[in-house]
């Protein structure tokens, strides 16, 4: 496997450099599209810490990029009950019928989105989402923009289907909004989408609609597709998130809106996404599902059902838990000298700023990262994963006793570490 990019410093500190194979493969077996994928490092942490947890170390994970809750117990009763019914064979590809129509009522009542139950397709996960579409969107060649930092997914899925990610810094001096003079001179004849990720991981960043429109309007004008994955749309803080297709018929025709169970019902193991697209597009994706996974699990199919219809205050009572959070979280940042943080807007995640600690004992954050993990036994995720060197993606997806605990330790560790 071949890694590319800054993200390949940091896989050589997670895997101890090594690129051997368990057993000898020729290379003339591997398809050329193999050199575009990269380890996962934010997996190769995680898989450490684990591995430290086992060995009995009392390890801090801020490196979870899942909710900590468990899910809602009528979910779990529903995919139970599907199972004691034996509803446990194939479906439609696309997903239920009576899941679609309960996404697209979703999407009506929360978004203001109107959408026709087959333009919806149910997925294994948004994440297979966001690869359906950039496969039935993306000719070889293409171009893609990403707004850093982002999700370092993004990135490998442009590649594999064959496009080329073209990436946008974003300030953290401007609270990692879109830098509209920078996204214009980006955008080249061979450019044909970009993705928008409100609120953002791994900042936590959200447009608001002025920004929203901005971006709308550029693509527009240039007839670029958006890719809108808002995943993370019920956590968010103080913030109004604006969903790209609802600005207009226009934009409407030309934005994938993708979203899914995973972070506002604590499901990230049920694997179950979803996303709207114009007729033809949908069409696409779902003929595309049919060759490579077919339909999302049944049963777990069932539990989604039930959480799209769970009333407001389950979900608005995790927010409120991760409102806290983010507070003692960032009341924490703060006190760690010359740290600075732009305050999370959304999701479950600060991005601080630890270039002061970088250069010296710590070549960069990835060494500072593995440093902490094995030292302060807290887990982190070095910000050159999504582009953003010098920083440090900590999860608050944990209890307010162990944000208390790891962020002690943080400290302690930093000021020994200088």
């Amino acid at each position: 496997m071949v890694c590319h990019g800054p993200i390949m410093s940091v896989v050589a500190v997670w895997c101890g450099g090594a690129r051997g194979n368990l057993w000898p493969v020729p290379t003339r077996a591997l398809a050329s599209r193999t050199a575009l994928l990269q380890a996962s490092p934010t997996l190769a942490i995680t898989a450490r810490a684990k591995q430290m947890k086992a060995e009995g170390k009392d390890v801090i994970s801020f490196a979870a990029g899942e909710p900590d809750f468990n899910t809602p117990e009528a979910v779990c009763t529903a995919a139970k009950e599907a199972l004691d019914r034996g509803f446990t064979k194939y479906t439609a590809s696309a997903g239920t019928p009576e899941l679609r129509e309960a996404v697209a009522a979703k999407f009506w009542r929360e978004n203001g989105l109107r959408y026709d139950p087959r333009q919806v397709i149910v997925t294994c996960g948004a994440k297979q989402a966001v690869f359906n579409s950039l496969q039935v969107l993306v000719e070889p060649g293409d171009e893609v923009l990403l707004l850093a930092p982002y999700w370092m997914t993004y990135a490998d899925q442009i590649r594999l289907a064959g496009g080329q990610p073209v990436v946008v810094p974003c300030d953290p001096a401007n609270d990692y909004q879109p830098d509209f003079d920078r996204l214009k001179a980006a955008v080249t004849p061979r450019t044909k989408a970009v993705i928008v990720n409100s609120p953002s991981n791994p900042t936590g960043a959200g447009f608001d609609r002025g920004v929203v429109k901005e971006l709308a309007a550029l693509a527009l004008r240039h007839d670029l597709w958006i890719i809108s994955d808002e995943i993370y749309e019920h956590l968010v803080y103080d913030f109004e998130p604006v969903s790209p297709a609802s600005l207009g018929s226009e934009v409407y025709d030309r934005t994938v809106t993708i979203s899914g169970c995973s972070k506002s019902y604590a499901m990230t193991g049920w694997r179950i996404g979803y996303l709207a697209a114009p007729l033809p597009v949908a069409t696409a994706i779902s003929a595309l599902q049919d060759q490579v996974t077919s339909n999302p699990t049944s049963f777990a199919q069932c539990g989604a059902l039930v959480a799209l219809k769970l009333p407001d205050d389950t979900v608005q009572s995790m927010r409120a838990e991760f409102a806290a959070r983010r507070e003692l979280m960032l009341e924490g940042l703060a006190s760690l000298s010359g740290v600075k943080t732009v305050p999370p807007k959304g999701a479950f995640y600060c991005f601080p700023d630890v270039s002061p600690y970088l250069g010296g004992r710590f070549a960069d954050d990835a060494e500072l990262a593995k440093h902490l993990l094995e030292e302060a036994l807290v887990a982190t995720i070095p910000g050159s994963v999504f582009e953003g060197p010098g920083h440090i993606r900590l999860s608050y997806a944990a209890s307010r006793e162990d944000i208390s605990r790891g962020l002690e330790r943080l400290a302690d560790c930093l000021e020994r570490a200088t």
